[in-house]
């Protein structure tokens, strides 16, 4: 019987956690009309905070400049690999095609998840758990102010609103990179660029590209703010607190990115390579 239990213990433990995230989940977005009547000051002030940074993020530029780099030179080894690869086929004047077809559908949302992931969510764990372990949150209850929708819903929102943006700016910062070092390093003609990537850029895969980012962005900052909520331990729980999110995060955008993509363009997608 002990053997059992002990045997049993850890998935019924994790089963009990996730039961836990998800009741978590549901009551943040719950309160999202009735934070945005109540708090728009502080969504106002984290919207700025998600956008910019503060401390040493500032320096950079803040999530506007991770972003930008990392898609920026994300985009030039797409165009540098998909060039290499497609001239070796005698087909080079189609690499407008993988930066219009795997960039947006899913490098780009990919790179901007880690990114809000390594920066936005991983500040808001470390905010969170600092006021928890210091009791700041306790004091808000006691005070009748109630912290989830005050410390959980409100970043939500800030960061569901400040994504749109920021992807805007990586977007293109992986356009133009594939873009310039296909034209610039390698010299294909910018006409001919233009020509393919245009007739292989969908309208509504942008779209759907948007779409996957903003359910990143709403999952990264739940999740981050989950652990920050219930970080225990001490200046070192808030440690660990910080890493657990930041894998549990990238392993869901990873899994989503998956399951999204099958969902919107399916198992079945083909391409035609004319023109």
């Amino acid at each position: 019987m002990a053997l059992s239990e002990r045997f049993l213990s850890g998935p019924l433990r994790s089963l009990e956690e996730l039961g836990g995230q998800l009741s978590f989940y549901g009551r943040s977005l719950g309160w999202t009309a009735r934070t945005l009547r109540r708090y728009k000051k502080e969504v106002l002030r984290l919207l700025a905070e998600v956008s910019f940074g503060r401390g040493a993020l500032a320096v950079i530029g803040g999530t506007v400049g991770v972003i930008a780099f990392l898609t920026f030179f994300t985009g030039t080894e797409v165009g540098l690999q998909g060039y290499a690869a497609l001239n070796q086929l005698g087909t080079s004047n189609f690499v407008a095609f993988i930066s219009a077809y795997f960039n947006t559908r899913e490098i780009a949302p990919l790179v901007a998840g880690l990114a809000l992931s390594a920066t936005v969510g991983a500040g808001f764990t470390a905010q969170l758990g600092a006021m928890r372990i210091s009791e700041e949150v306790d004091a808000l209850e006691v005070m009748g102010v109630p912290s989830l929708p005050f410390l959980v819903t409100t970043r939500m929102i800030a960061g569901f609103v400040a994504v749109i943006p920021l992807y805007v700016i990586g977007l293109l910062s992986s356009y133009f990179a594939a873009r310039t070092i296909t034209t610039g390093y390698y010299g294909q003609s910018a006409g001919t660029y233009d020509h393919y990537f245009q007739q292989y850029l969908p309208p509504i895969d942008v779209l759907w590209s948007f779409g996957k980012v903003i359910v990143f962005a709403v999952v990264i900052i739940l999740v981050h703010c989950y652990y920050g909520y219930y970080a225990k331990g001490g200046p070192a729980g808030v440690g660990v607190a910080v890493g657990r999110a930041v894998r549990t995060s990238i392993v869901a955008i990873n899994i989503m990115d998956f399951f999204l993509s099958l969902a919107i363009w399916g198992a079945t997608t083909t391409v035609r390579i004319a023109g």
